[in-house]
């Protein structure tokens, strides 16, 4: 089994040791002797700058009501099988490289600090995308200009142009400042588009967010997926509590290929998630590139 991107805490210096004992006193019941006056040397603090992200995948342990410690996924037994969905020897994960949050702007807040009153991503949005897993391949044409891609590529997502057209106005009317995106297609055929829309506040990001998605279906049809159904198998507990994320699935029957999408909302950010399939895509690897990209933004 791959294990998922780990995370190393910093040591913890030992604290003072007690006095040895005294030797046995004749006395049946000898008190013990009393600790020493060494006191516990505090642990070092991380450096949020550079703290490693907590993207180890324990926080997926309830999507798949499987308990377990050890690995990225939460299962450390062969019990796999009993993971929804799964029924297969493997669970399906992709191998991801080392993970880590960018460095903050000298004096910046992280996006979810109490001192951040507008929940505003100072890092580079670009930094923040989730990178491919090993052995995928790029899909060069979402690198755009400088690694921004231009608003009309985001749109073309979109099944009927009047729903472009809508998207683009919400967009514009929002304050749209930029789109990150990247996106590779696996070894199985297995394609992933990843989109981050950044915008003023946090607040502007609330109002818009509701006009985007429904629980049981988004807004705006993506194109290959005009019914959608709640992924109800991928609760929000997966997520970071500064997440709020819709996960859909494509109603059956599926066209040429399946589609899942997630959207999700991250302080002054939209997160947008695709992954499809020729036949099937599995739901695996999918909840996994959502919850890693959900922890890079909290």
């Amino acid at each position: 089994m791959t294990e998922q991107p780990q995370t190393t805490d910093a040591p913890v210096e030992p604290a003072g040791q007690r006095s040895p004992e005294p030797p046995p006193a004749p006395a049946p019941d000898p008190s013990p002797a009393p600790a020493g006056d060494g006191a516990p040397v505090p642990a070092p603090r991380k450096d949020r700058r550079v703290l490693r992200a907590v993207l180890r995948w324990t926080a997926v342990v309830t999507v798949f009501a499987a308990l377990g410690a050890g690995t990225a996924y939460g299962i450390t037994r062969a019990d796999r099988t009993d993971l929804p969905g799964l029924a297969t020897e493997s669970d399906g994960r992709w191998a991801y490289p080392e993970i880590e949050r960018p460095p903050l702007p000298s004096g910046s807040p992280g996006p979810f600090d109490s001192a951040n009153l507008v929940n505003a991503h100072y890092a580079d949005l670009r930094a923040l995308l989730l990178p491919a897993p090993e052995g995928a391949t790029d899909d060069k044409a979402l690198h755009g200009a400088d690694g921004w891609l231009p608003t009309k590529d985001l749109l073309e997502l979109y099944t009927a142009e009047a729903d472009q057209e809508e998207v683009g106005q919400l967009l514009t009317d929002h304050g749209l400042r930029h789109v990150a995106a990247r996106g590779w297609t696996t070894a199985d055929g297995t394609r992933t588009r990843i989109y981050l829309l950044q915008f003023g506040t946090a607040e502007v990001v609330d109002e818009l967010f509701g006009a985007l998605v429904r629980y049981d279906r988004p807004e705006y049809a993506l194109s290959g997926a005009a019914g959608t159904t709640n992924d109800e198998d991928y609760p929000a507990s997966a997520v970071p509590a500064q997440i709020t994320r819709y996960a859909y699935d494509e109603a059956e029957p599926y066209g040429p290929e399946q589609v899942r999408q997630a959207y999700v909302q991250a302080g002054d950010v939209i997160g947008l998630v695709v992954q499809s399939r020729k036949g099937t895509a599995a739901a695996v690897p999918f909840r996994q590139t959502v919850t890693l990209q959900s922890e890079l933004l909290a």
